[in-house]
């Protein structure tokens, strides 16, 4: 038997027992990269990526049963989220000039990662730690001032453990179907081959009901011209609900994420903020979770901004607080105060589209998809795209998403399809 590993020492991605005190010995690579660097010659091809790679498989800290290995994206949020809000407290041009910058990075930074369709855990880390520091300053600044009451305490506390809850809760399976291997193949290879008939016919009955019309017709009717065109129709339905990684045939409205590589019943976008997909199973968790997240944010900036600005208009407090860089708490719960407006004001928008696509019965992947073929139509000055398939009413349509992942919800999909 293996011995157990102690708590520094690890199993590295060569298969072989480490030490985390040997983290800077053994690299070659970067041995290699800096005497090139130094003689001014280029890196071999690869250089770079294997460095990296080293530098995420050491970078652990000490755990019961073993060295545990730390994501790196987890970081930087932590470190500089507060870094940039003490130096934006200083003085207003720098909060105008961090305020500004930070949306931009954030997004450039989705942008890059979506691009190269990887998972990070950066946004996620950004949201918690935001949370858990505004909560912070919020009690170390604000309610010491005396103008802010237990009981408001309270809510503000309870909201946001209750937000929680409901992130906990999104954060669940949103509905992956398990894949239909054959040979050993793993989830993600995939196949440019029809199903034949037998999985067409598979055990979790997706479109099985199709395919035994399809064979029963045949027996009523000896007409095999008849009978060709209905098996065509049904290969052509197959063809389009196929999926080539999974290779599985997807229910109505399910999808393959490219991020997460698997399908997803219902699939209505994958979402970087709790690093999961949102479909069928946590769609409801989702949305009451950015509305616990609206309703404590707009509570907490009303409270801030009712103590550090007195007398004053909560609007009008927002844009115009005079003599508030004159101290430097206050200076930091304002700034902090205009950090959770950007973000709730980037929620807001999200729960917007959220509520105006289930009123319309579709989702933000059959919206991107008919705007890419052109079947959808444009509503709302394109904030919203309906494309027809769905919609049955607006109280039809919420009724229908307010028992998602019911037996009946299911049953009313495949018969609207």
């Amino acid at each position: 038997m293996e011995e157990p590993l102690c708590c520094c020492e690890y199993i590295d991605r060569s298969g072989e027992k480490n030490h985390l005190v040997a983290c800077c010995c053994d690299c070659e690579d970067l041995d290699e990269g800096c005497e090139r660097w130094l003689t001014c010659r280029s890196l071999p091809p690869g250089t770079l990526e294997r460095i990296a790679d080293t530098v995420l498989d050491r970078f652990r800290i000490p755990w019961l049963k073993g060295a545990i290995k730390i994501n790196i994206t987890l970081l930087p949020p932590l470190i500089l989220l507060p870094f940039f809000l003490h130096i934006a407290a200083l003085h207003f041009l720098l909060a105008l000039v961090i305020l500004t910058s930070l949306p931009v990075v954030v997004l450039w930074y989705y942008y890059l990662t979506h691009r190269r369709k990887g998972r990070t855990l950066f946004f996620l880390s950004l949201g918690l730690f935001s949370l858990g520091y505004m909560y912070y300053v919020f009690l170390r600044e604000v309610v010491p001032r005396g103008h802010v009451g237990h009981t408001q305490v309270v809510i503000l506390t309870c909201g946001l453990i209750l937000m929680l809850v409901a992130l906990s809760q999104a954060k669940r399976d949103p509905g992956f179907l398990a894949s239909q291997m054959s040979n050993g193949k793993s989830p993600c290879q995939g196949s440019n081959d029809l199903p034949n008939r037998k999985v067409l016919g598979s055990s979790n009955g997706l479109h099985g009901a199709a395919v035994s019309g399809i064979a029963s017709y045949h027996a009523k009717n000896d007409d095999a011209k008849g009978y060709s065109r209905i098996l065509a129709e049904g290969l052509d339905r197959a063809e389009e609900d196929w999926c080539t990684k999974c290779q599985l045939i997807r229910p109505p409205r399910a999808g393959h994420c490219r991020l997460c590589g698997i399908c997803v019943r219902r699939l209505d976008h994958h979402c970087v903020w709790i690093n999961s997909c949102v479909g069928e199973r946590n769609h409801r968790a989702f949305l009451l979770a950015l509305s616990l997240f609206l309703l404590t944010s707009v509570y907490g900036i009303t409270l801030t901004l009712d103590t550090i600005c007195r007398g004053q208009n909560m609007l009008i407090a927002l844009f115009y607080c005079p003599g508030t860089y004159a101290d430097y708490s206050s200076a930091l719960s304002f700034t902090c105060v205009w950090y959770c407006s950007i973000v709730t004001a980037g929620m807001g928008y999200i729960l917007l589209i959220q509520l105006l696509n289930i009123s319309y019965n579709v989702t933000e992947r059959e919206a991107r998809l008919a705007l890419r073929e052109d079947t959808g139509r444009k509503l709302l000055g394109g904030i919203v795209v309906d494309t027809g398939k769905y919609n049955r009413g607006f109280l039809y349509n919420w009724g229908q998403f307010l028992t998602l992942g019911s037996p009946t919800s299911q049953r009313s999909a495949e018969d609207i399809v």
